[in-house]
């Protein structure tokens, strides 16, 4: 009992760590937040029972699909293609772990080369800067400048656990102020359930969400990845063997499948609970189930998703300048820290492309941006000159 009241704290840094993120993608995409952390706790769970304890890791909401998720729930007011959506972007995950257990994890691994990571990382931001922005001067922008301040200073200057919590911070602060300029309406809030189940969506098919959200699938896997690497860093075990990124793989397909139908985002494993394993040195799997179960809790109290549907426009543009650039910034990063070419013609223009084709789609760019970037990468020949590395 003892050692169980002590883990606790654990769990709820976790869940803190994780919270922002979660609930910002359901609230940009019009999507239930409620659901939202219900399918992320669940998510986790199944993935922990997939791949049997051995990765202890978070999933959470994934920003890489905000775009089509608030296109398809948000505009054309159709959830049910959302679905199906996600579906397929579970089907593709289990195609590709079929594939590793099969081909190998080192022969797969080279076929996605950073060239491409890199740049489609950054497109995942730079594709929603205009909503962002959007959001921050259409209305108050006084609450939007200062959620952001308080959202930098929280990254900048901030002690280690508030560094954690930036997006929450931010939220909090630009929260209170709005409330305080009388722009929050409370009268949802009050009116809103004390309890509430997440409502099971039917997919609708189409090819033109198929094909235009399950290739991101590769972008998530991607970033699955590289946050693999990073745990074997921390936590000094190799996860990608023991239980394999196959069965890694498996576990986040199938959270999202179940995401899906359940009316939650798309899951992916969490850099955010990553940073709390790397502070605390505390990597039993059980601490992270825990936060799983207390954000399912959370997540049927319907106050809990009034409140977050509250938070005002305003203050969610200015969150979103900073979350959404940190992203872009984060893919440029990949380039540098991968030792990337640029003087190399054909990278340079894998990057070119993949940059103006993601930012220029307005619906699907990301995919279409993925696929040009891989078929250039993989079928067009390295015409160096004696100049180019």
């Amino acid at each position: 009992m003892k050692k169980f009241l002590s883990a606790i704290p654990l769990s709820l840094q976790h869940l803190f760590a994780m919270f922002g993120a979660t609930v910002l993608v359901p609230a940009l995409t019009g999507l239930d937040p409620g659901s939202a952390l219900i399918a992320s706790g669940l998510g986790t769970l199944i993935f922990h029972l997939i791949t049997r304890g051995k990765v202890p890791t978070y999933l959470g909401s994934s920003f890489a699909f905000i775009a089509p998720l608030a296109l398809y729930v948000g505009k054309l007011h159709s959830p049910g293609q959302a679905v199906a959506g996600l579906i397929s972007v579970s089907i593709v995950y289990a195609i590709v772990s079929i594939i590793i257990s099969f081909v190998g994890f080192e022969k797969v691994r080279k076929v996605i080369p950073a060239v491409v990571v890199g740049p489609v990382v950054s497109i995942i931001g730079l594709s929603l800067a205009t909503t962002a922005v959007t959001n921050m001067a259409s209305t108050h922008w006084d609450v939007a400048i200062v959620s952001l301040l308080a959202a930098v200073l929280a990254t900048l200057a901030g002690t280690k656990v508030i560094r954690l919590l930036p997006l929450i911070i931010g939220l909090a602060v630009g929260y209170a102020y709005a409330a305080v300029r009388g722009f929050v309406d409370f009268e949802a809030i009050v009116s809103a359930p004390t309890f509430a189940l997440p409502h099971v969506v039917m997919p609708e098919f189409t090819w033109v969400v198929i094909l235009g959200m399950a290739p991101i699938a590769l972008v998530t896997i991607i970033e699955d990845l590289g946050h693999m690497f990073v745990l074997n860093e921390i936590t000094g075990k190799d996860v990608t063997k023991n239980p394999g990124f196959s069965s890694i793989l498996w576990g986040n397909g199938i959270a999202t499948l179940i995401s899906g139908f359940i009316g939650g985002p798309a899951q992916t494993t969490y850099a955010e609970n990553l940073g709390v394993l790397a502070i605390t040195r505390q990597f039993s799997s059980r601490i992270i189930q825990g936060a799983a179960v207390l954000a399912i809790l959370l997540g049927l109290f319907g106050k809990v998703g009034a409140v977050i549907q509250s938070i005002p426009v305003a203050v969610m543009g200015g969150i979103c300048i900073l979350l959404f650039g940190m992203i872009a910034a984060m893919g440029i990063r990949h380039l540098i820290e991968e030792k990337v070419s640029l003087a190399n013609m054909k990278n340079l223009v894998i990057v070119a492309i993949i940059f103006i084709i993601g930012i220029g789609y307005a619906h699907n760019g990301i995919a279409y941006a993925t696929i040009a970037g891989l078929l250039i990468h993989w079928l067009v020949p390295n015409f160096t000159t004696k100049n180019e590395p």
